[in-house]
């Protein structure tokens, strides 16, 4: 069974699931022949289960050079591959307000949904960009080490990033990139990414947080045990922030043997010109 196929027999799963369910229900209500009167097992539908964390899985995997090796598909939470079954409450992450300059904050804060929703890259079609790469994407990471490499493939518009882990210089003029300048390196167990010259057109988070041309993001990842992948940003942006604000550590989860990325793309901009007609009703009622 192919990926895909997989995929969509788990949504369609669930949906047999609460129909049989909803089904039995109306028939005994109704008192239709063929329901019979035993009580009937609880039939799994969507928010029922609770498969709970994975464990550690055993010691971190290592690289010939002996760095931890992040190799894997990835999966944010503490589940591993999503089920459409699971109710397994996210992880509270851990980490102090966001210093933005008060200009700032009251034009974050002035956003209208409808707003944010039309102005969100990821909704127009544009990369994630880093931090998004992970703090925005709902869709599983494959990730590959190697010594002097780290590679990230991301699901979510087939994106994709290689950076050398020699710690080689940034450029001195760079070009503003989706995914910004890195200059990489091992700092014991912690693989840093240190990268400027960004686009401004990506978001740091989707409650509309945008950056300038002075955007630096140093991110961290660590993998503690073998199920586990662990990852932290810090950002600096005299533009927007009153001071360098560092996040909390955020969680994924190992993907089984057989999971694999799907082809997923973003082909056309329907969405957000449906949000910029909201955005356009509003304005006209103010």
């Amino acid at each position: 069974m192919t990926p895909r196929l997989r995929s969509v027999t788990r949504v369609f799963g669930v949906v047999a699931a609460v129909s049989v369910l909803t089904a039995a229900i109306a028939a005994q209500g109704r008192g239709d022949a063929n329901a019979t009167q035993e009580k009937k097992p609880l039939v799994e539908a969507i928010g029922t289960t609770d498969p709970g964390k994975l464990p550690p899985g055993g010691p971190t995997p290592r690289m010939a050079d002996g760095k931890p090796d992040l190799s894997g598909i990835w999966f944010a939470g503490v589940i591993g591959r999503p089920s459409a079954w699971s109710r397994t409450r996210p992880e509270r992450i851990v980490e102090e307000p966001v210093p933005f300059k008060p200009e700032v904050a009251a034009k974050l804060k002035a956003l209208s949904r409808a707003e944010l929703e039309a102005l969100d890259p990821t909704v127009n079609c544009l990369p994630r960009g880093v931090p998004g790469m992970f703090t925005m994407n709902p869709h599983p990471s494959e990730l590959f080490t190697m010594p002097g490499t780290f590679i990230q493939l991301v699901e979510a518009g087939n994106q994709w990033r290689r950076i050398h882990t020699d710690k080689r210089p940034h450029p001195k003029y760079p070009d503003p990139l989706f995914n910004g300048n890195p200059s990489a390196w091992w700092d014991g167990d912690t693989l840093v990414i240190d990268s400027v010259g960004f686009d401004e057109r990506t978001w740091i988070s989707g409650n509309g947080w945008y950056h300038s041309d002075e955007l630096r993001v140093i991110e961290r990842l660590r993998r503690p045990s073998k199920n586990y992948l662990e990852y932290q940003f810090s950002i600096e942006d005299p533009k927007v922030l009153t001071k360098p604000w560092t996040s909390g550590w955020r969680q994924f989860t190992l993907g089984q043997d057989d999971d694999t990325l799907l082809e997923n793309y973003c082909t056309n901009e329907q969405n957000s010109d449906q949000f910029r007609k909201l955005v356009d009703q509003e304005q006209n009622k103010k």
